[in-house]
């Protein structure tokens, strides 16, 4: 009876399709919640359009500094932790090996400082007791994924490295100038134009990768308790799915970053705990499975 009320109901807008679901399954002695499953009422639901939907990711951000707000000494704990690895980088900014390891041990950490967020997030979500202490509760609870997240980035990145050291090394001759020509100077000043092309593309490749493999992955870890390997593969097919919002998405985080990093690096104290609650908004909004 349902399917055949559905049918004969079909082309009507909202509004009219639920009254005449409604009337058609009065007429046969049952009442409409009984007979209309919640994914019919998903399906006739009013969709969002494209265009809103592209913009959604600074709704995200909006979300993300409520969250901020409401944890904000343990938000910005995360922050501080950012930005003391961030000084690590310009103290050895004067040879571009030595900024490849730094980006390696961020990509390393970045996760674990990210799933505090998110756990944050969650536990507002929850109306549960959220600090600094308690976002720590997920790195004991998703130890294991969360650090088999981290490793496969850091593998990842190793060989993206590797290829970029192999194609300049092919095509120059040398990766970089010797550490002991940039230790006082300026080694954008020593770079060759096909070594600052090659830095500059394995930097960009890395980038995209790396946001495809974790868009959504560490609040999956935490919220549906995934492995590694199921939270990379449902932020691809979220990167599937939705690219012209991921793309938005990945140019508002790269402006974000570039914002942060503009004053040495000290607005990431406050632009990194945003990113990572607008994470778990990205994915309640587009990752997270109907319960």
């Amino acid at each position: 009876m349902e399917n055949g009320a559905d049918a004969g109901c079909c082309g009507m807008n909202y509004t009219r399709r639920v009254t005449c679901l409604n009337w058609r399954t009065r007429s046969a002695g049952s009442t409409p919640m009984t007979v209309i499953s919640q994914q019919a009422q998903r399906d006739v639901q009013p969709r969002e359009t494209g265009a809103s939907l592209i913009l959604r990711p600074f709704t995200w951000v909006l979300a993300a500094a409520r969250d901020l707000l409401a944890h904000p000494l343990a938000s910005l704990a995360y922050g501080v932790l950012v930005v003391a690895l961030g000084i690590l980088v310009l103290a050895y900014q004067q040879h571009p090996l030595y900024v490849a390891a730094a980006v390696l041990g961020f990509l390393l950490v970045g996760p674990v400082f990210a799933a505090g967020c998110c756990e944050l997030s969650l536990r507002r979500e929850r109306g549960e007791e959220a600090d600094f202490g308690h976002s720590l509760e997920v790195l004991v609870r998703c130890r294991g994924p969360l650090l088999r997240l981290a490793s496969g980035l850091l593998l990842v990145a190793l060989l993206w490295f590797a290829v970029a050291l192999g194609v300049l090394y092919w095509a120059h001759g040398s990766v970089a100038p010797s550490i002991e020509s940039t230790v006082w100077g300026n080694v954008l000043a020593q770079l060759s134009p096909v070594q600052l092309l090659v830095y500059a593309g394995a930097a960009l490749g890395l980038a995209v990768v790396s946001f495809t493999l974790t868009v959504i992955s560490v609040p999956a870890i935490i919220d549906r308790g995934l492995s590694a390997t199921e939270a990379m593969g449902a932020s691809l097919a979220l990167c599937r799915r939705h690219p012209l919002v991921m793309l938005v998405w990945a140019v508002l985080v790269a402006a974000l970053v570039a914002l942060g990093t503009a004053f040495w690096l000290v607005g990431l104290a406050v632009i990194f705990p945003l990113l990572g609650h607008a994470t778990w908004r990205a994915y309640v909004e587009l990752g997270r499975e109907p319960r």
